[in-house]
């Protein structure tokens, strides 16, 4: 007598897989519904907003979210292994202090700007063994060191600003491509962005950074070096926010212990936006780059309607709360929703025994 069979096995046997699902999966992602809605946002803004459908102002679109962008692009990745960096802003921060700092004691600015790389590297790698070697959450940790750099920055230079960089250096950080309103950064942000994205999509490194997220002990057992991936990617963090601060300093042309205070959260904003799950494992760079945008453009063209600067901060923690709760609420209607194809289990009962096969 062959193994019983119930009718749910035998269904689910018979039924073969629908075809075009791997295209459904992606055009039913959040990666597309981020895009679709920097879409609707562009249009809606094109028709309801003065100026915003202008080249000009798209140019300061894109500078007023390099920042975002270029520590997005690494914080993607340490999201997706399950880990937070919330020490971003005040590493930009104090990047631009010691920038500052060293500039008024007379180092030139080709000396400055790699000696500030080591440094947001230094910082990151400081998170990284925090949470490698000492064991602690991510959390907690840069919590604490996002207060703690914030106030290194003040100590260096404390509540002045140093506002005398180089011209050509000023005009290069905000200056545009020949003939055109794109700002130069944007080619920096789309090399990152390129190379982050094979890194994340092409690469075995980028399959091993999903299996960490999904279940870091099982990737641990399959030979994942998971305690130095984190680490690295903690370093590369912090040195993606040292750069962002040296261009923010350029980009405004003044170096202060304050600059881009509270960006931590228009970053995460922008990678949870773009589809990476909190919890790591999940999450596309196509839907981060899109949530840069889609964060950028809400706020610029609130801007250009003249609103405060408190209600933007308002819009971005309901953004945030938005890409934290709305996976948690499309997952639970999907467990309830019935797979197709597959009917219902019917009760066993004595009237309607199962269906065996006889061998």
């Amino acid at each position: 007598m062959a193994p019983e069979v119930t009718e749910r096995d035998a269904a689910a046997t018979a039924a073969p897989p629908p075809r075009g699902r791997a295209v459904r999966r992606i055009l039913a992602g959040r990666e597309s519904g981020v895009l679709g809605a920097l879409l609707l946002t562009v249009l809606a803004a094109s028709f309801l907003v003065e100026g915003f459908a202008t080249g000009r102002n798209a140019g300061f679109l894109i500078l007023d979210v390099a920042a975002i962008a270029i520590i997005a692009l690494p914080m993607t990745l340490v999201v997706i292994t399950g880990e937070i960096d919330l020490s971003v802003a005040s590493t930009l921060g104090l990047t631009s202090a010691v920038m500052g700092h060293l500039w008024v004691a007379g180092l030139p600015l080709e000396t400055i700007v790699p000696l500030c790389l080591v440094l947001g590297a230094v910082l990151g790698a400081v998170n990284g063994l925090l949470v490698t070697v000492a064991g602690l959450p991510s959390l907690a940790v840069t919590i604490g060191t996002m207060a703690l750099y914030r106030g290194l920055a003040y100590v260096v230079l404390g509540d002045t600003a140093v506002a005398d960089f180089p011209p050509a250096w000023t005009a290069a950080a905000v200056g545009r491509l020949p003939g055109t309103d794109v700002p130069q950064v944007a080619v920096l942000i789309m090399v990152l962005a390129l190379a982050v994205g094979v890194l994340l999509h092409a690469t075995p490194v980028g399959r091993s950074l999903y299996a960490i997220g999904s279940n870091d002990e099982a990737a641990r057992f399959s030979g994942i070096p998971v305690r130095w991936t984190r680490l690295w990617l903690f370093v590369a963090t912090g040195a993606g926010a040292a750069l962002a601060g040296v261009f923010w300093t350029l980009q405004y042309g003044s170096a202060r212990a304050d600059n881009a205070n509270g960006l931590e959260l228009s970053v995460i904003a922008a990678v949870l936006l773009g589809g990476v799950s909190i919890f790591g494992g999940r999450g596309a760079l196509p839907g981060v780059i899109g949530g840069v945008l889609l964060l950028g453009a809400i706020r610029n063209a609130l801007q250009l309607a003249d609103v405060s600067s408190d209600t933007l901060n308002i819009v971005t923690g309901l953004l945030l709360v938005a890409s934290v709760v709305a996976p948690n609420l499309v997952a639970r209607l999907r467990e309830r929703r019935p797979r197709s194809g597959v009917p219902p289990a019917r009760p066993r009962t004595p009237d309607r025994p199962l269906r065996t096969e006889e061998s």
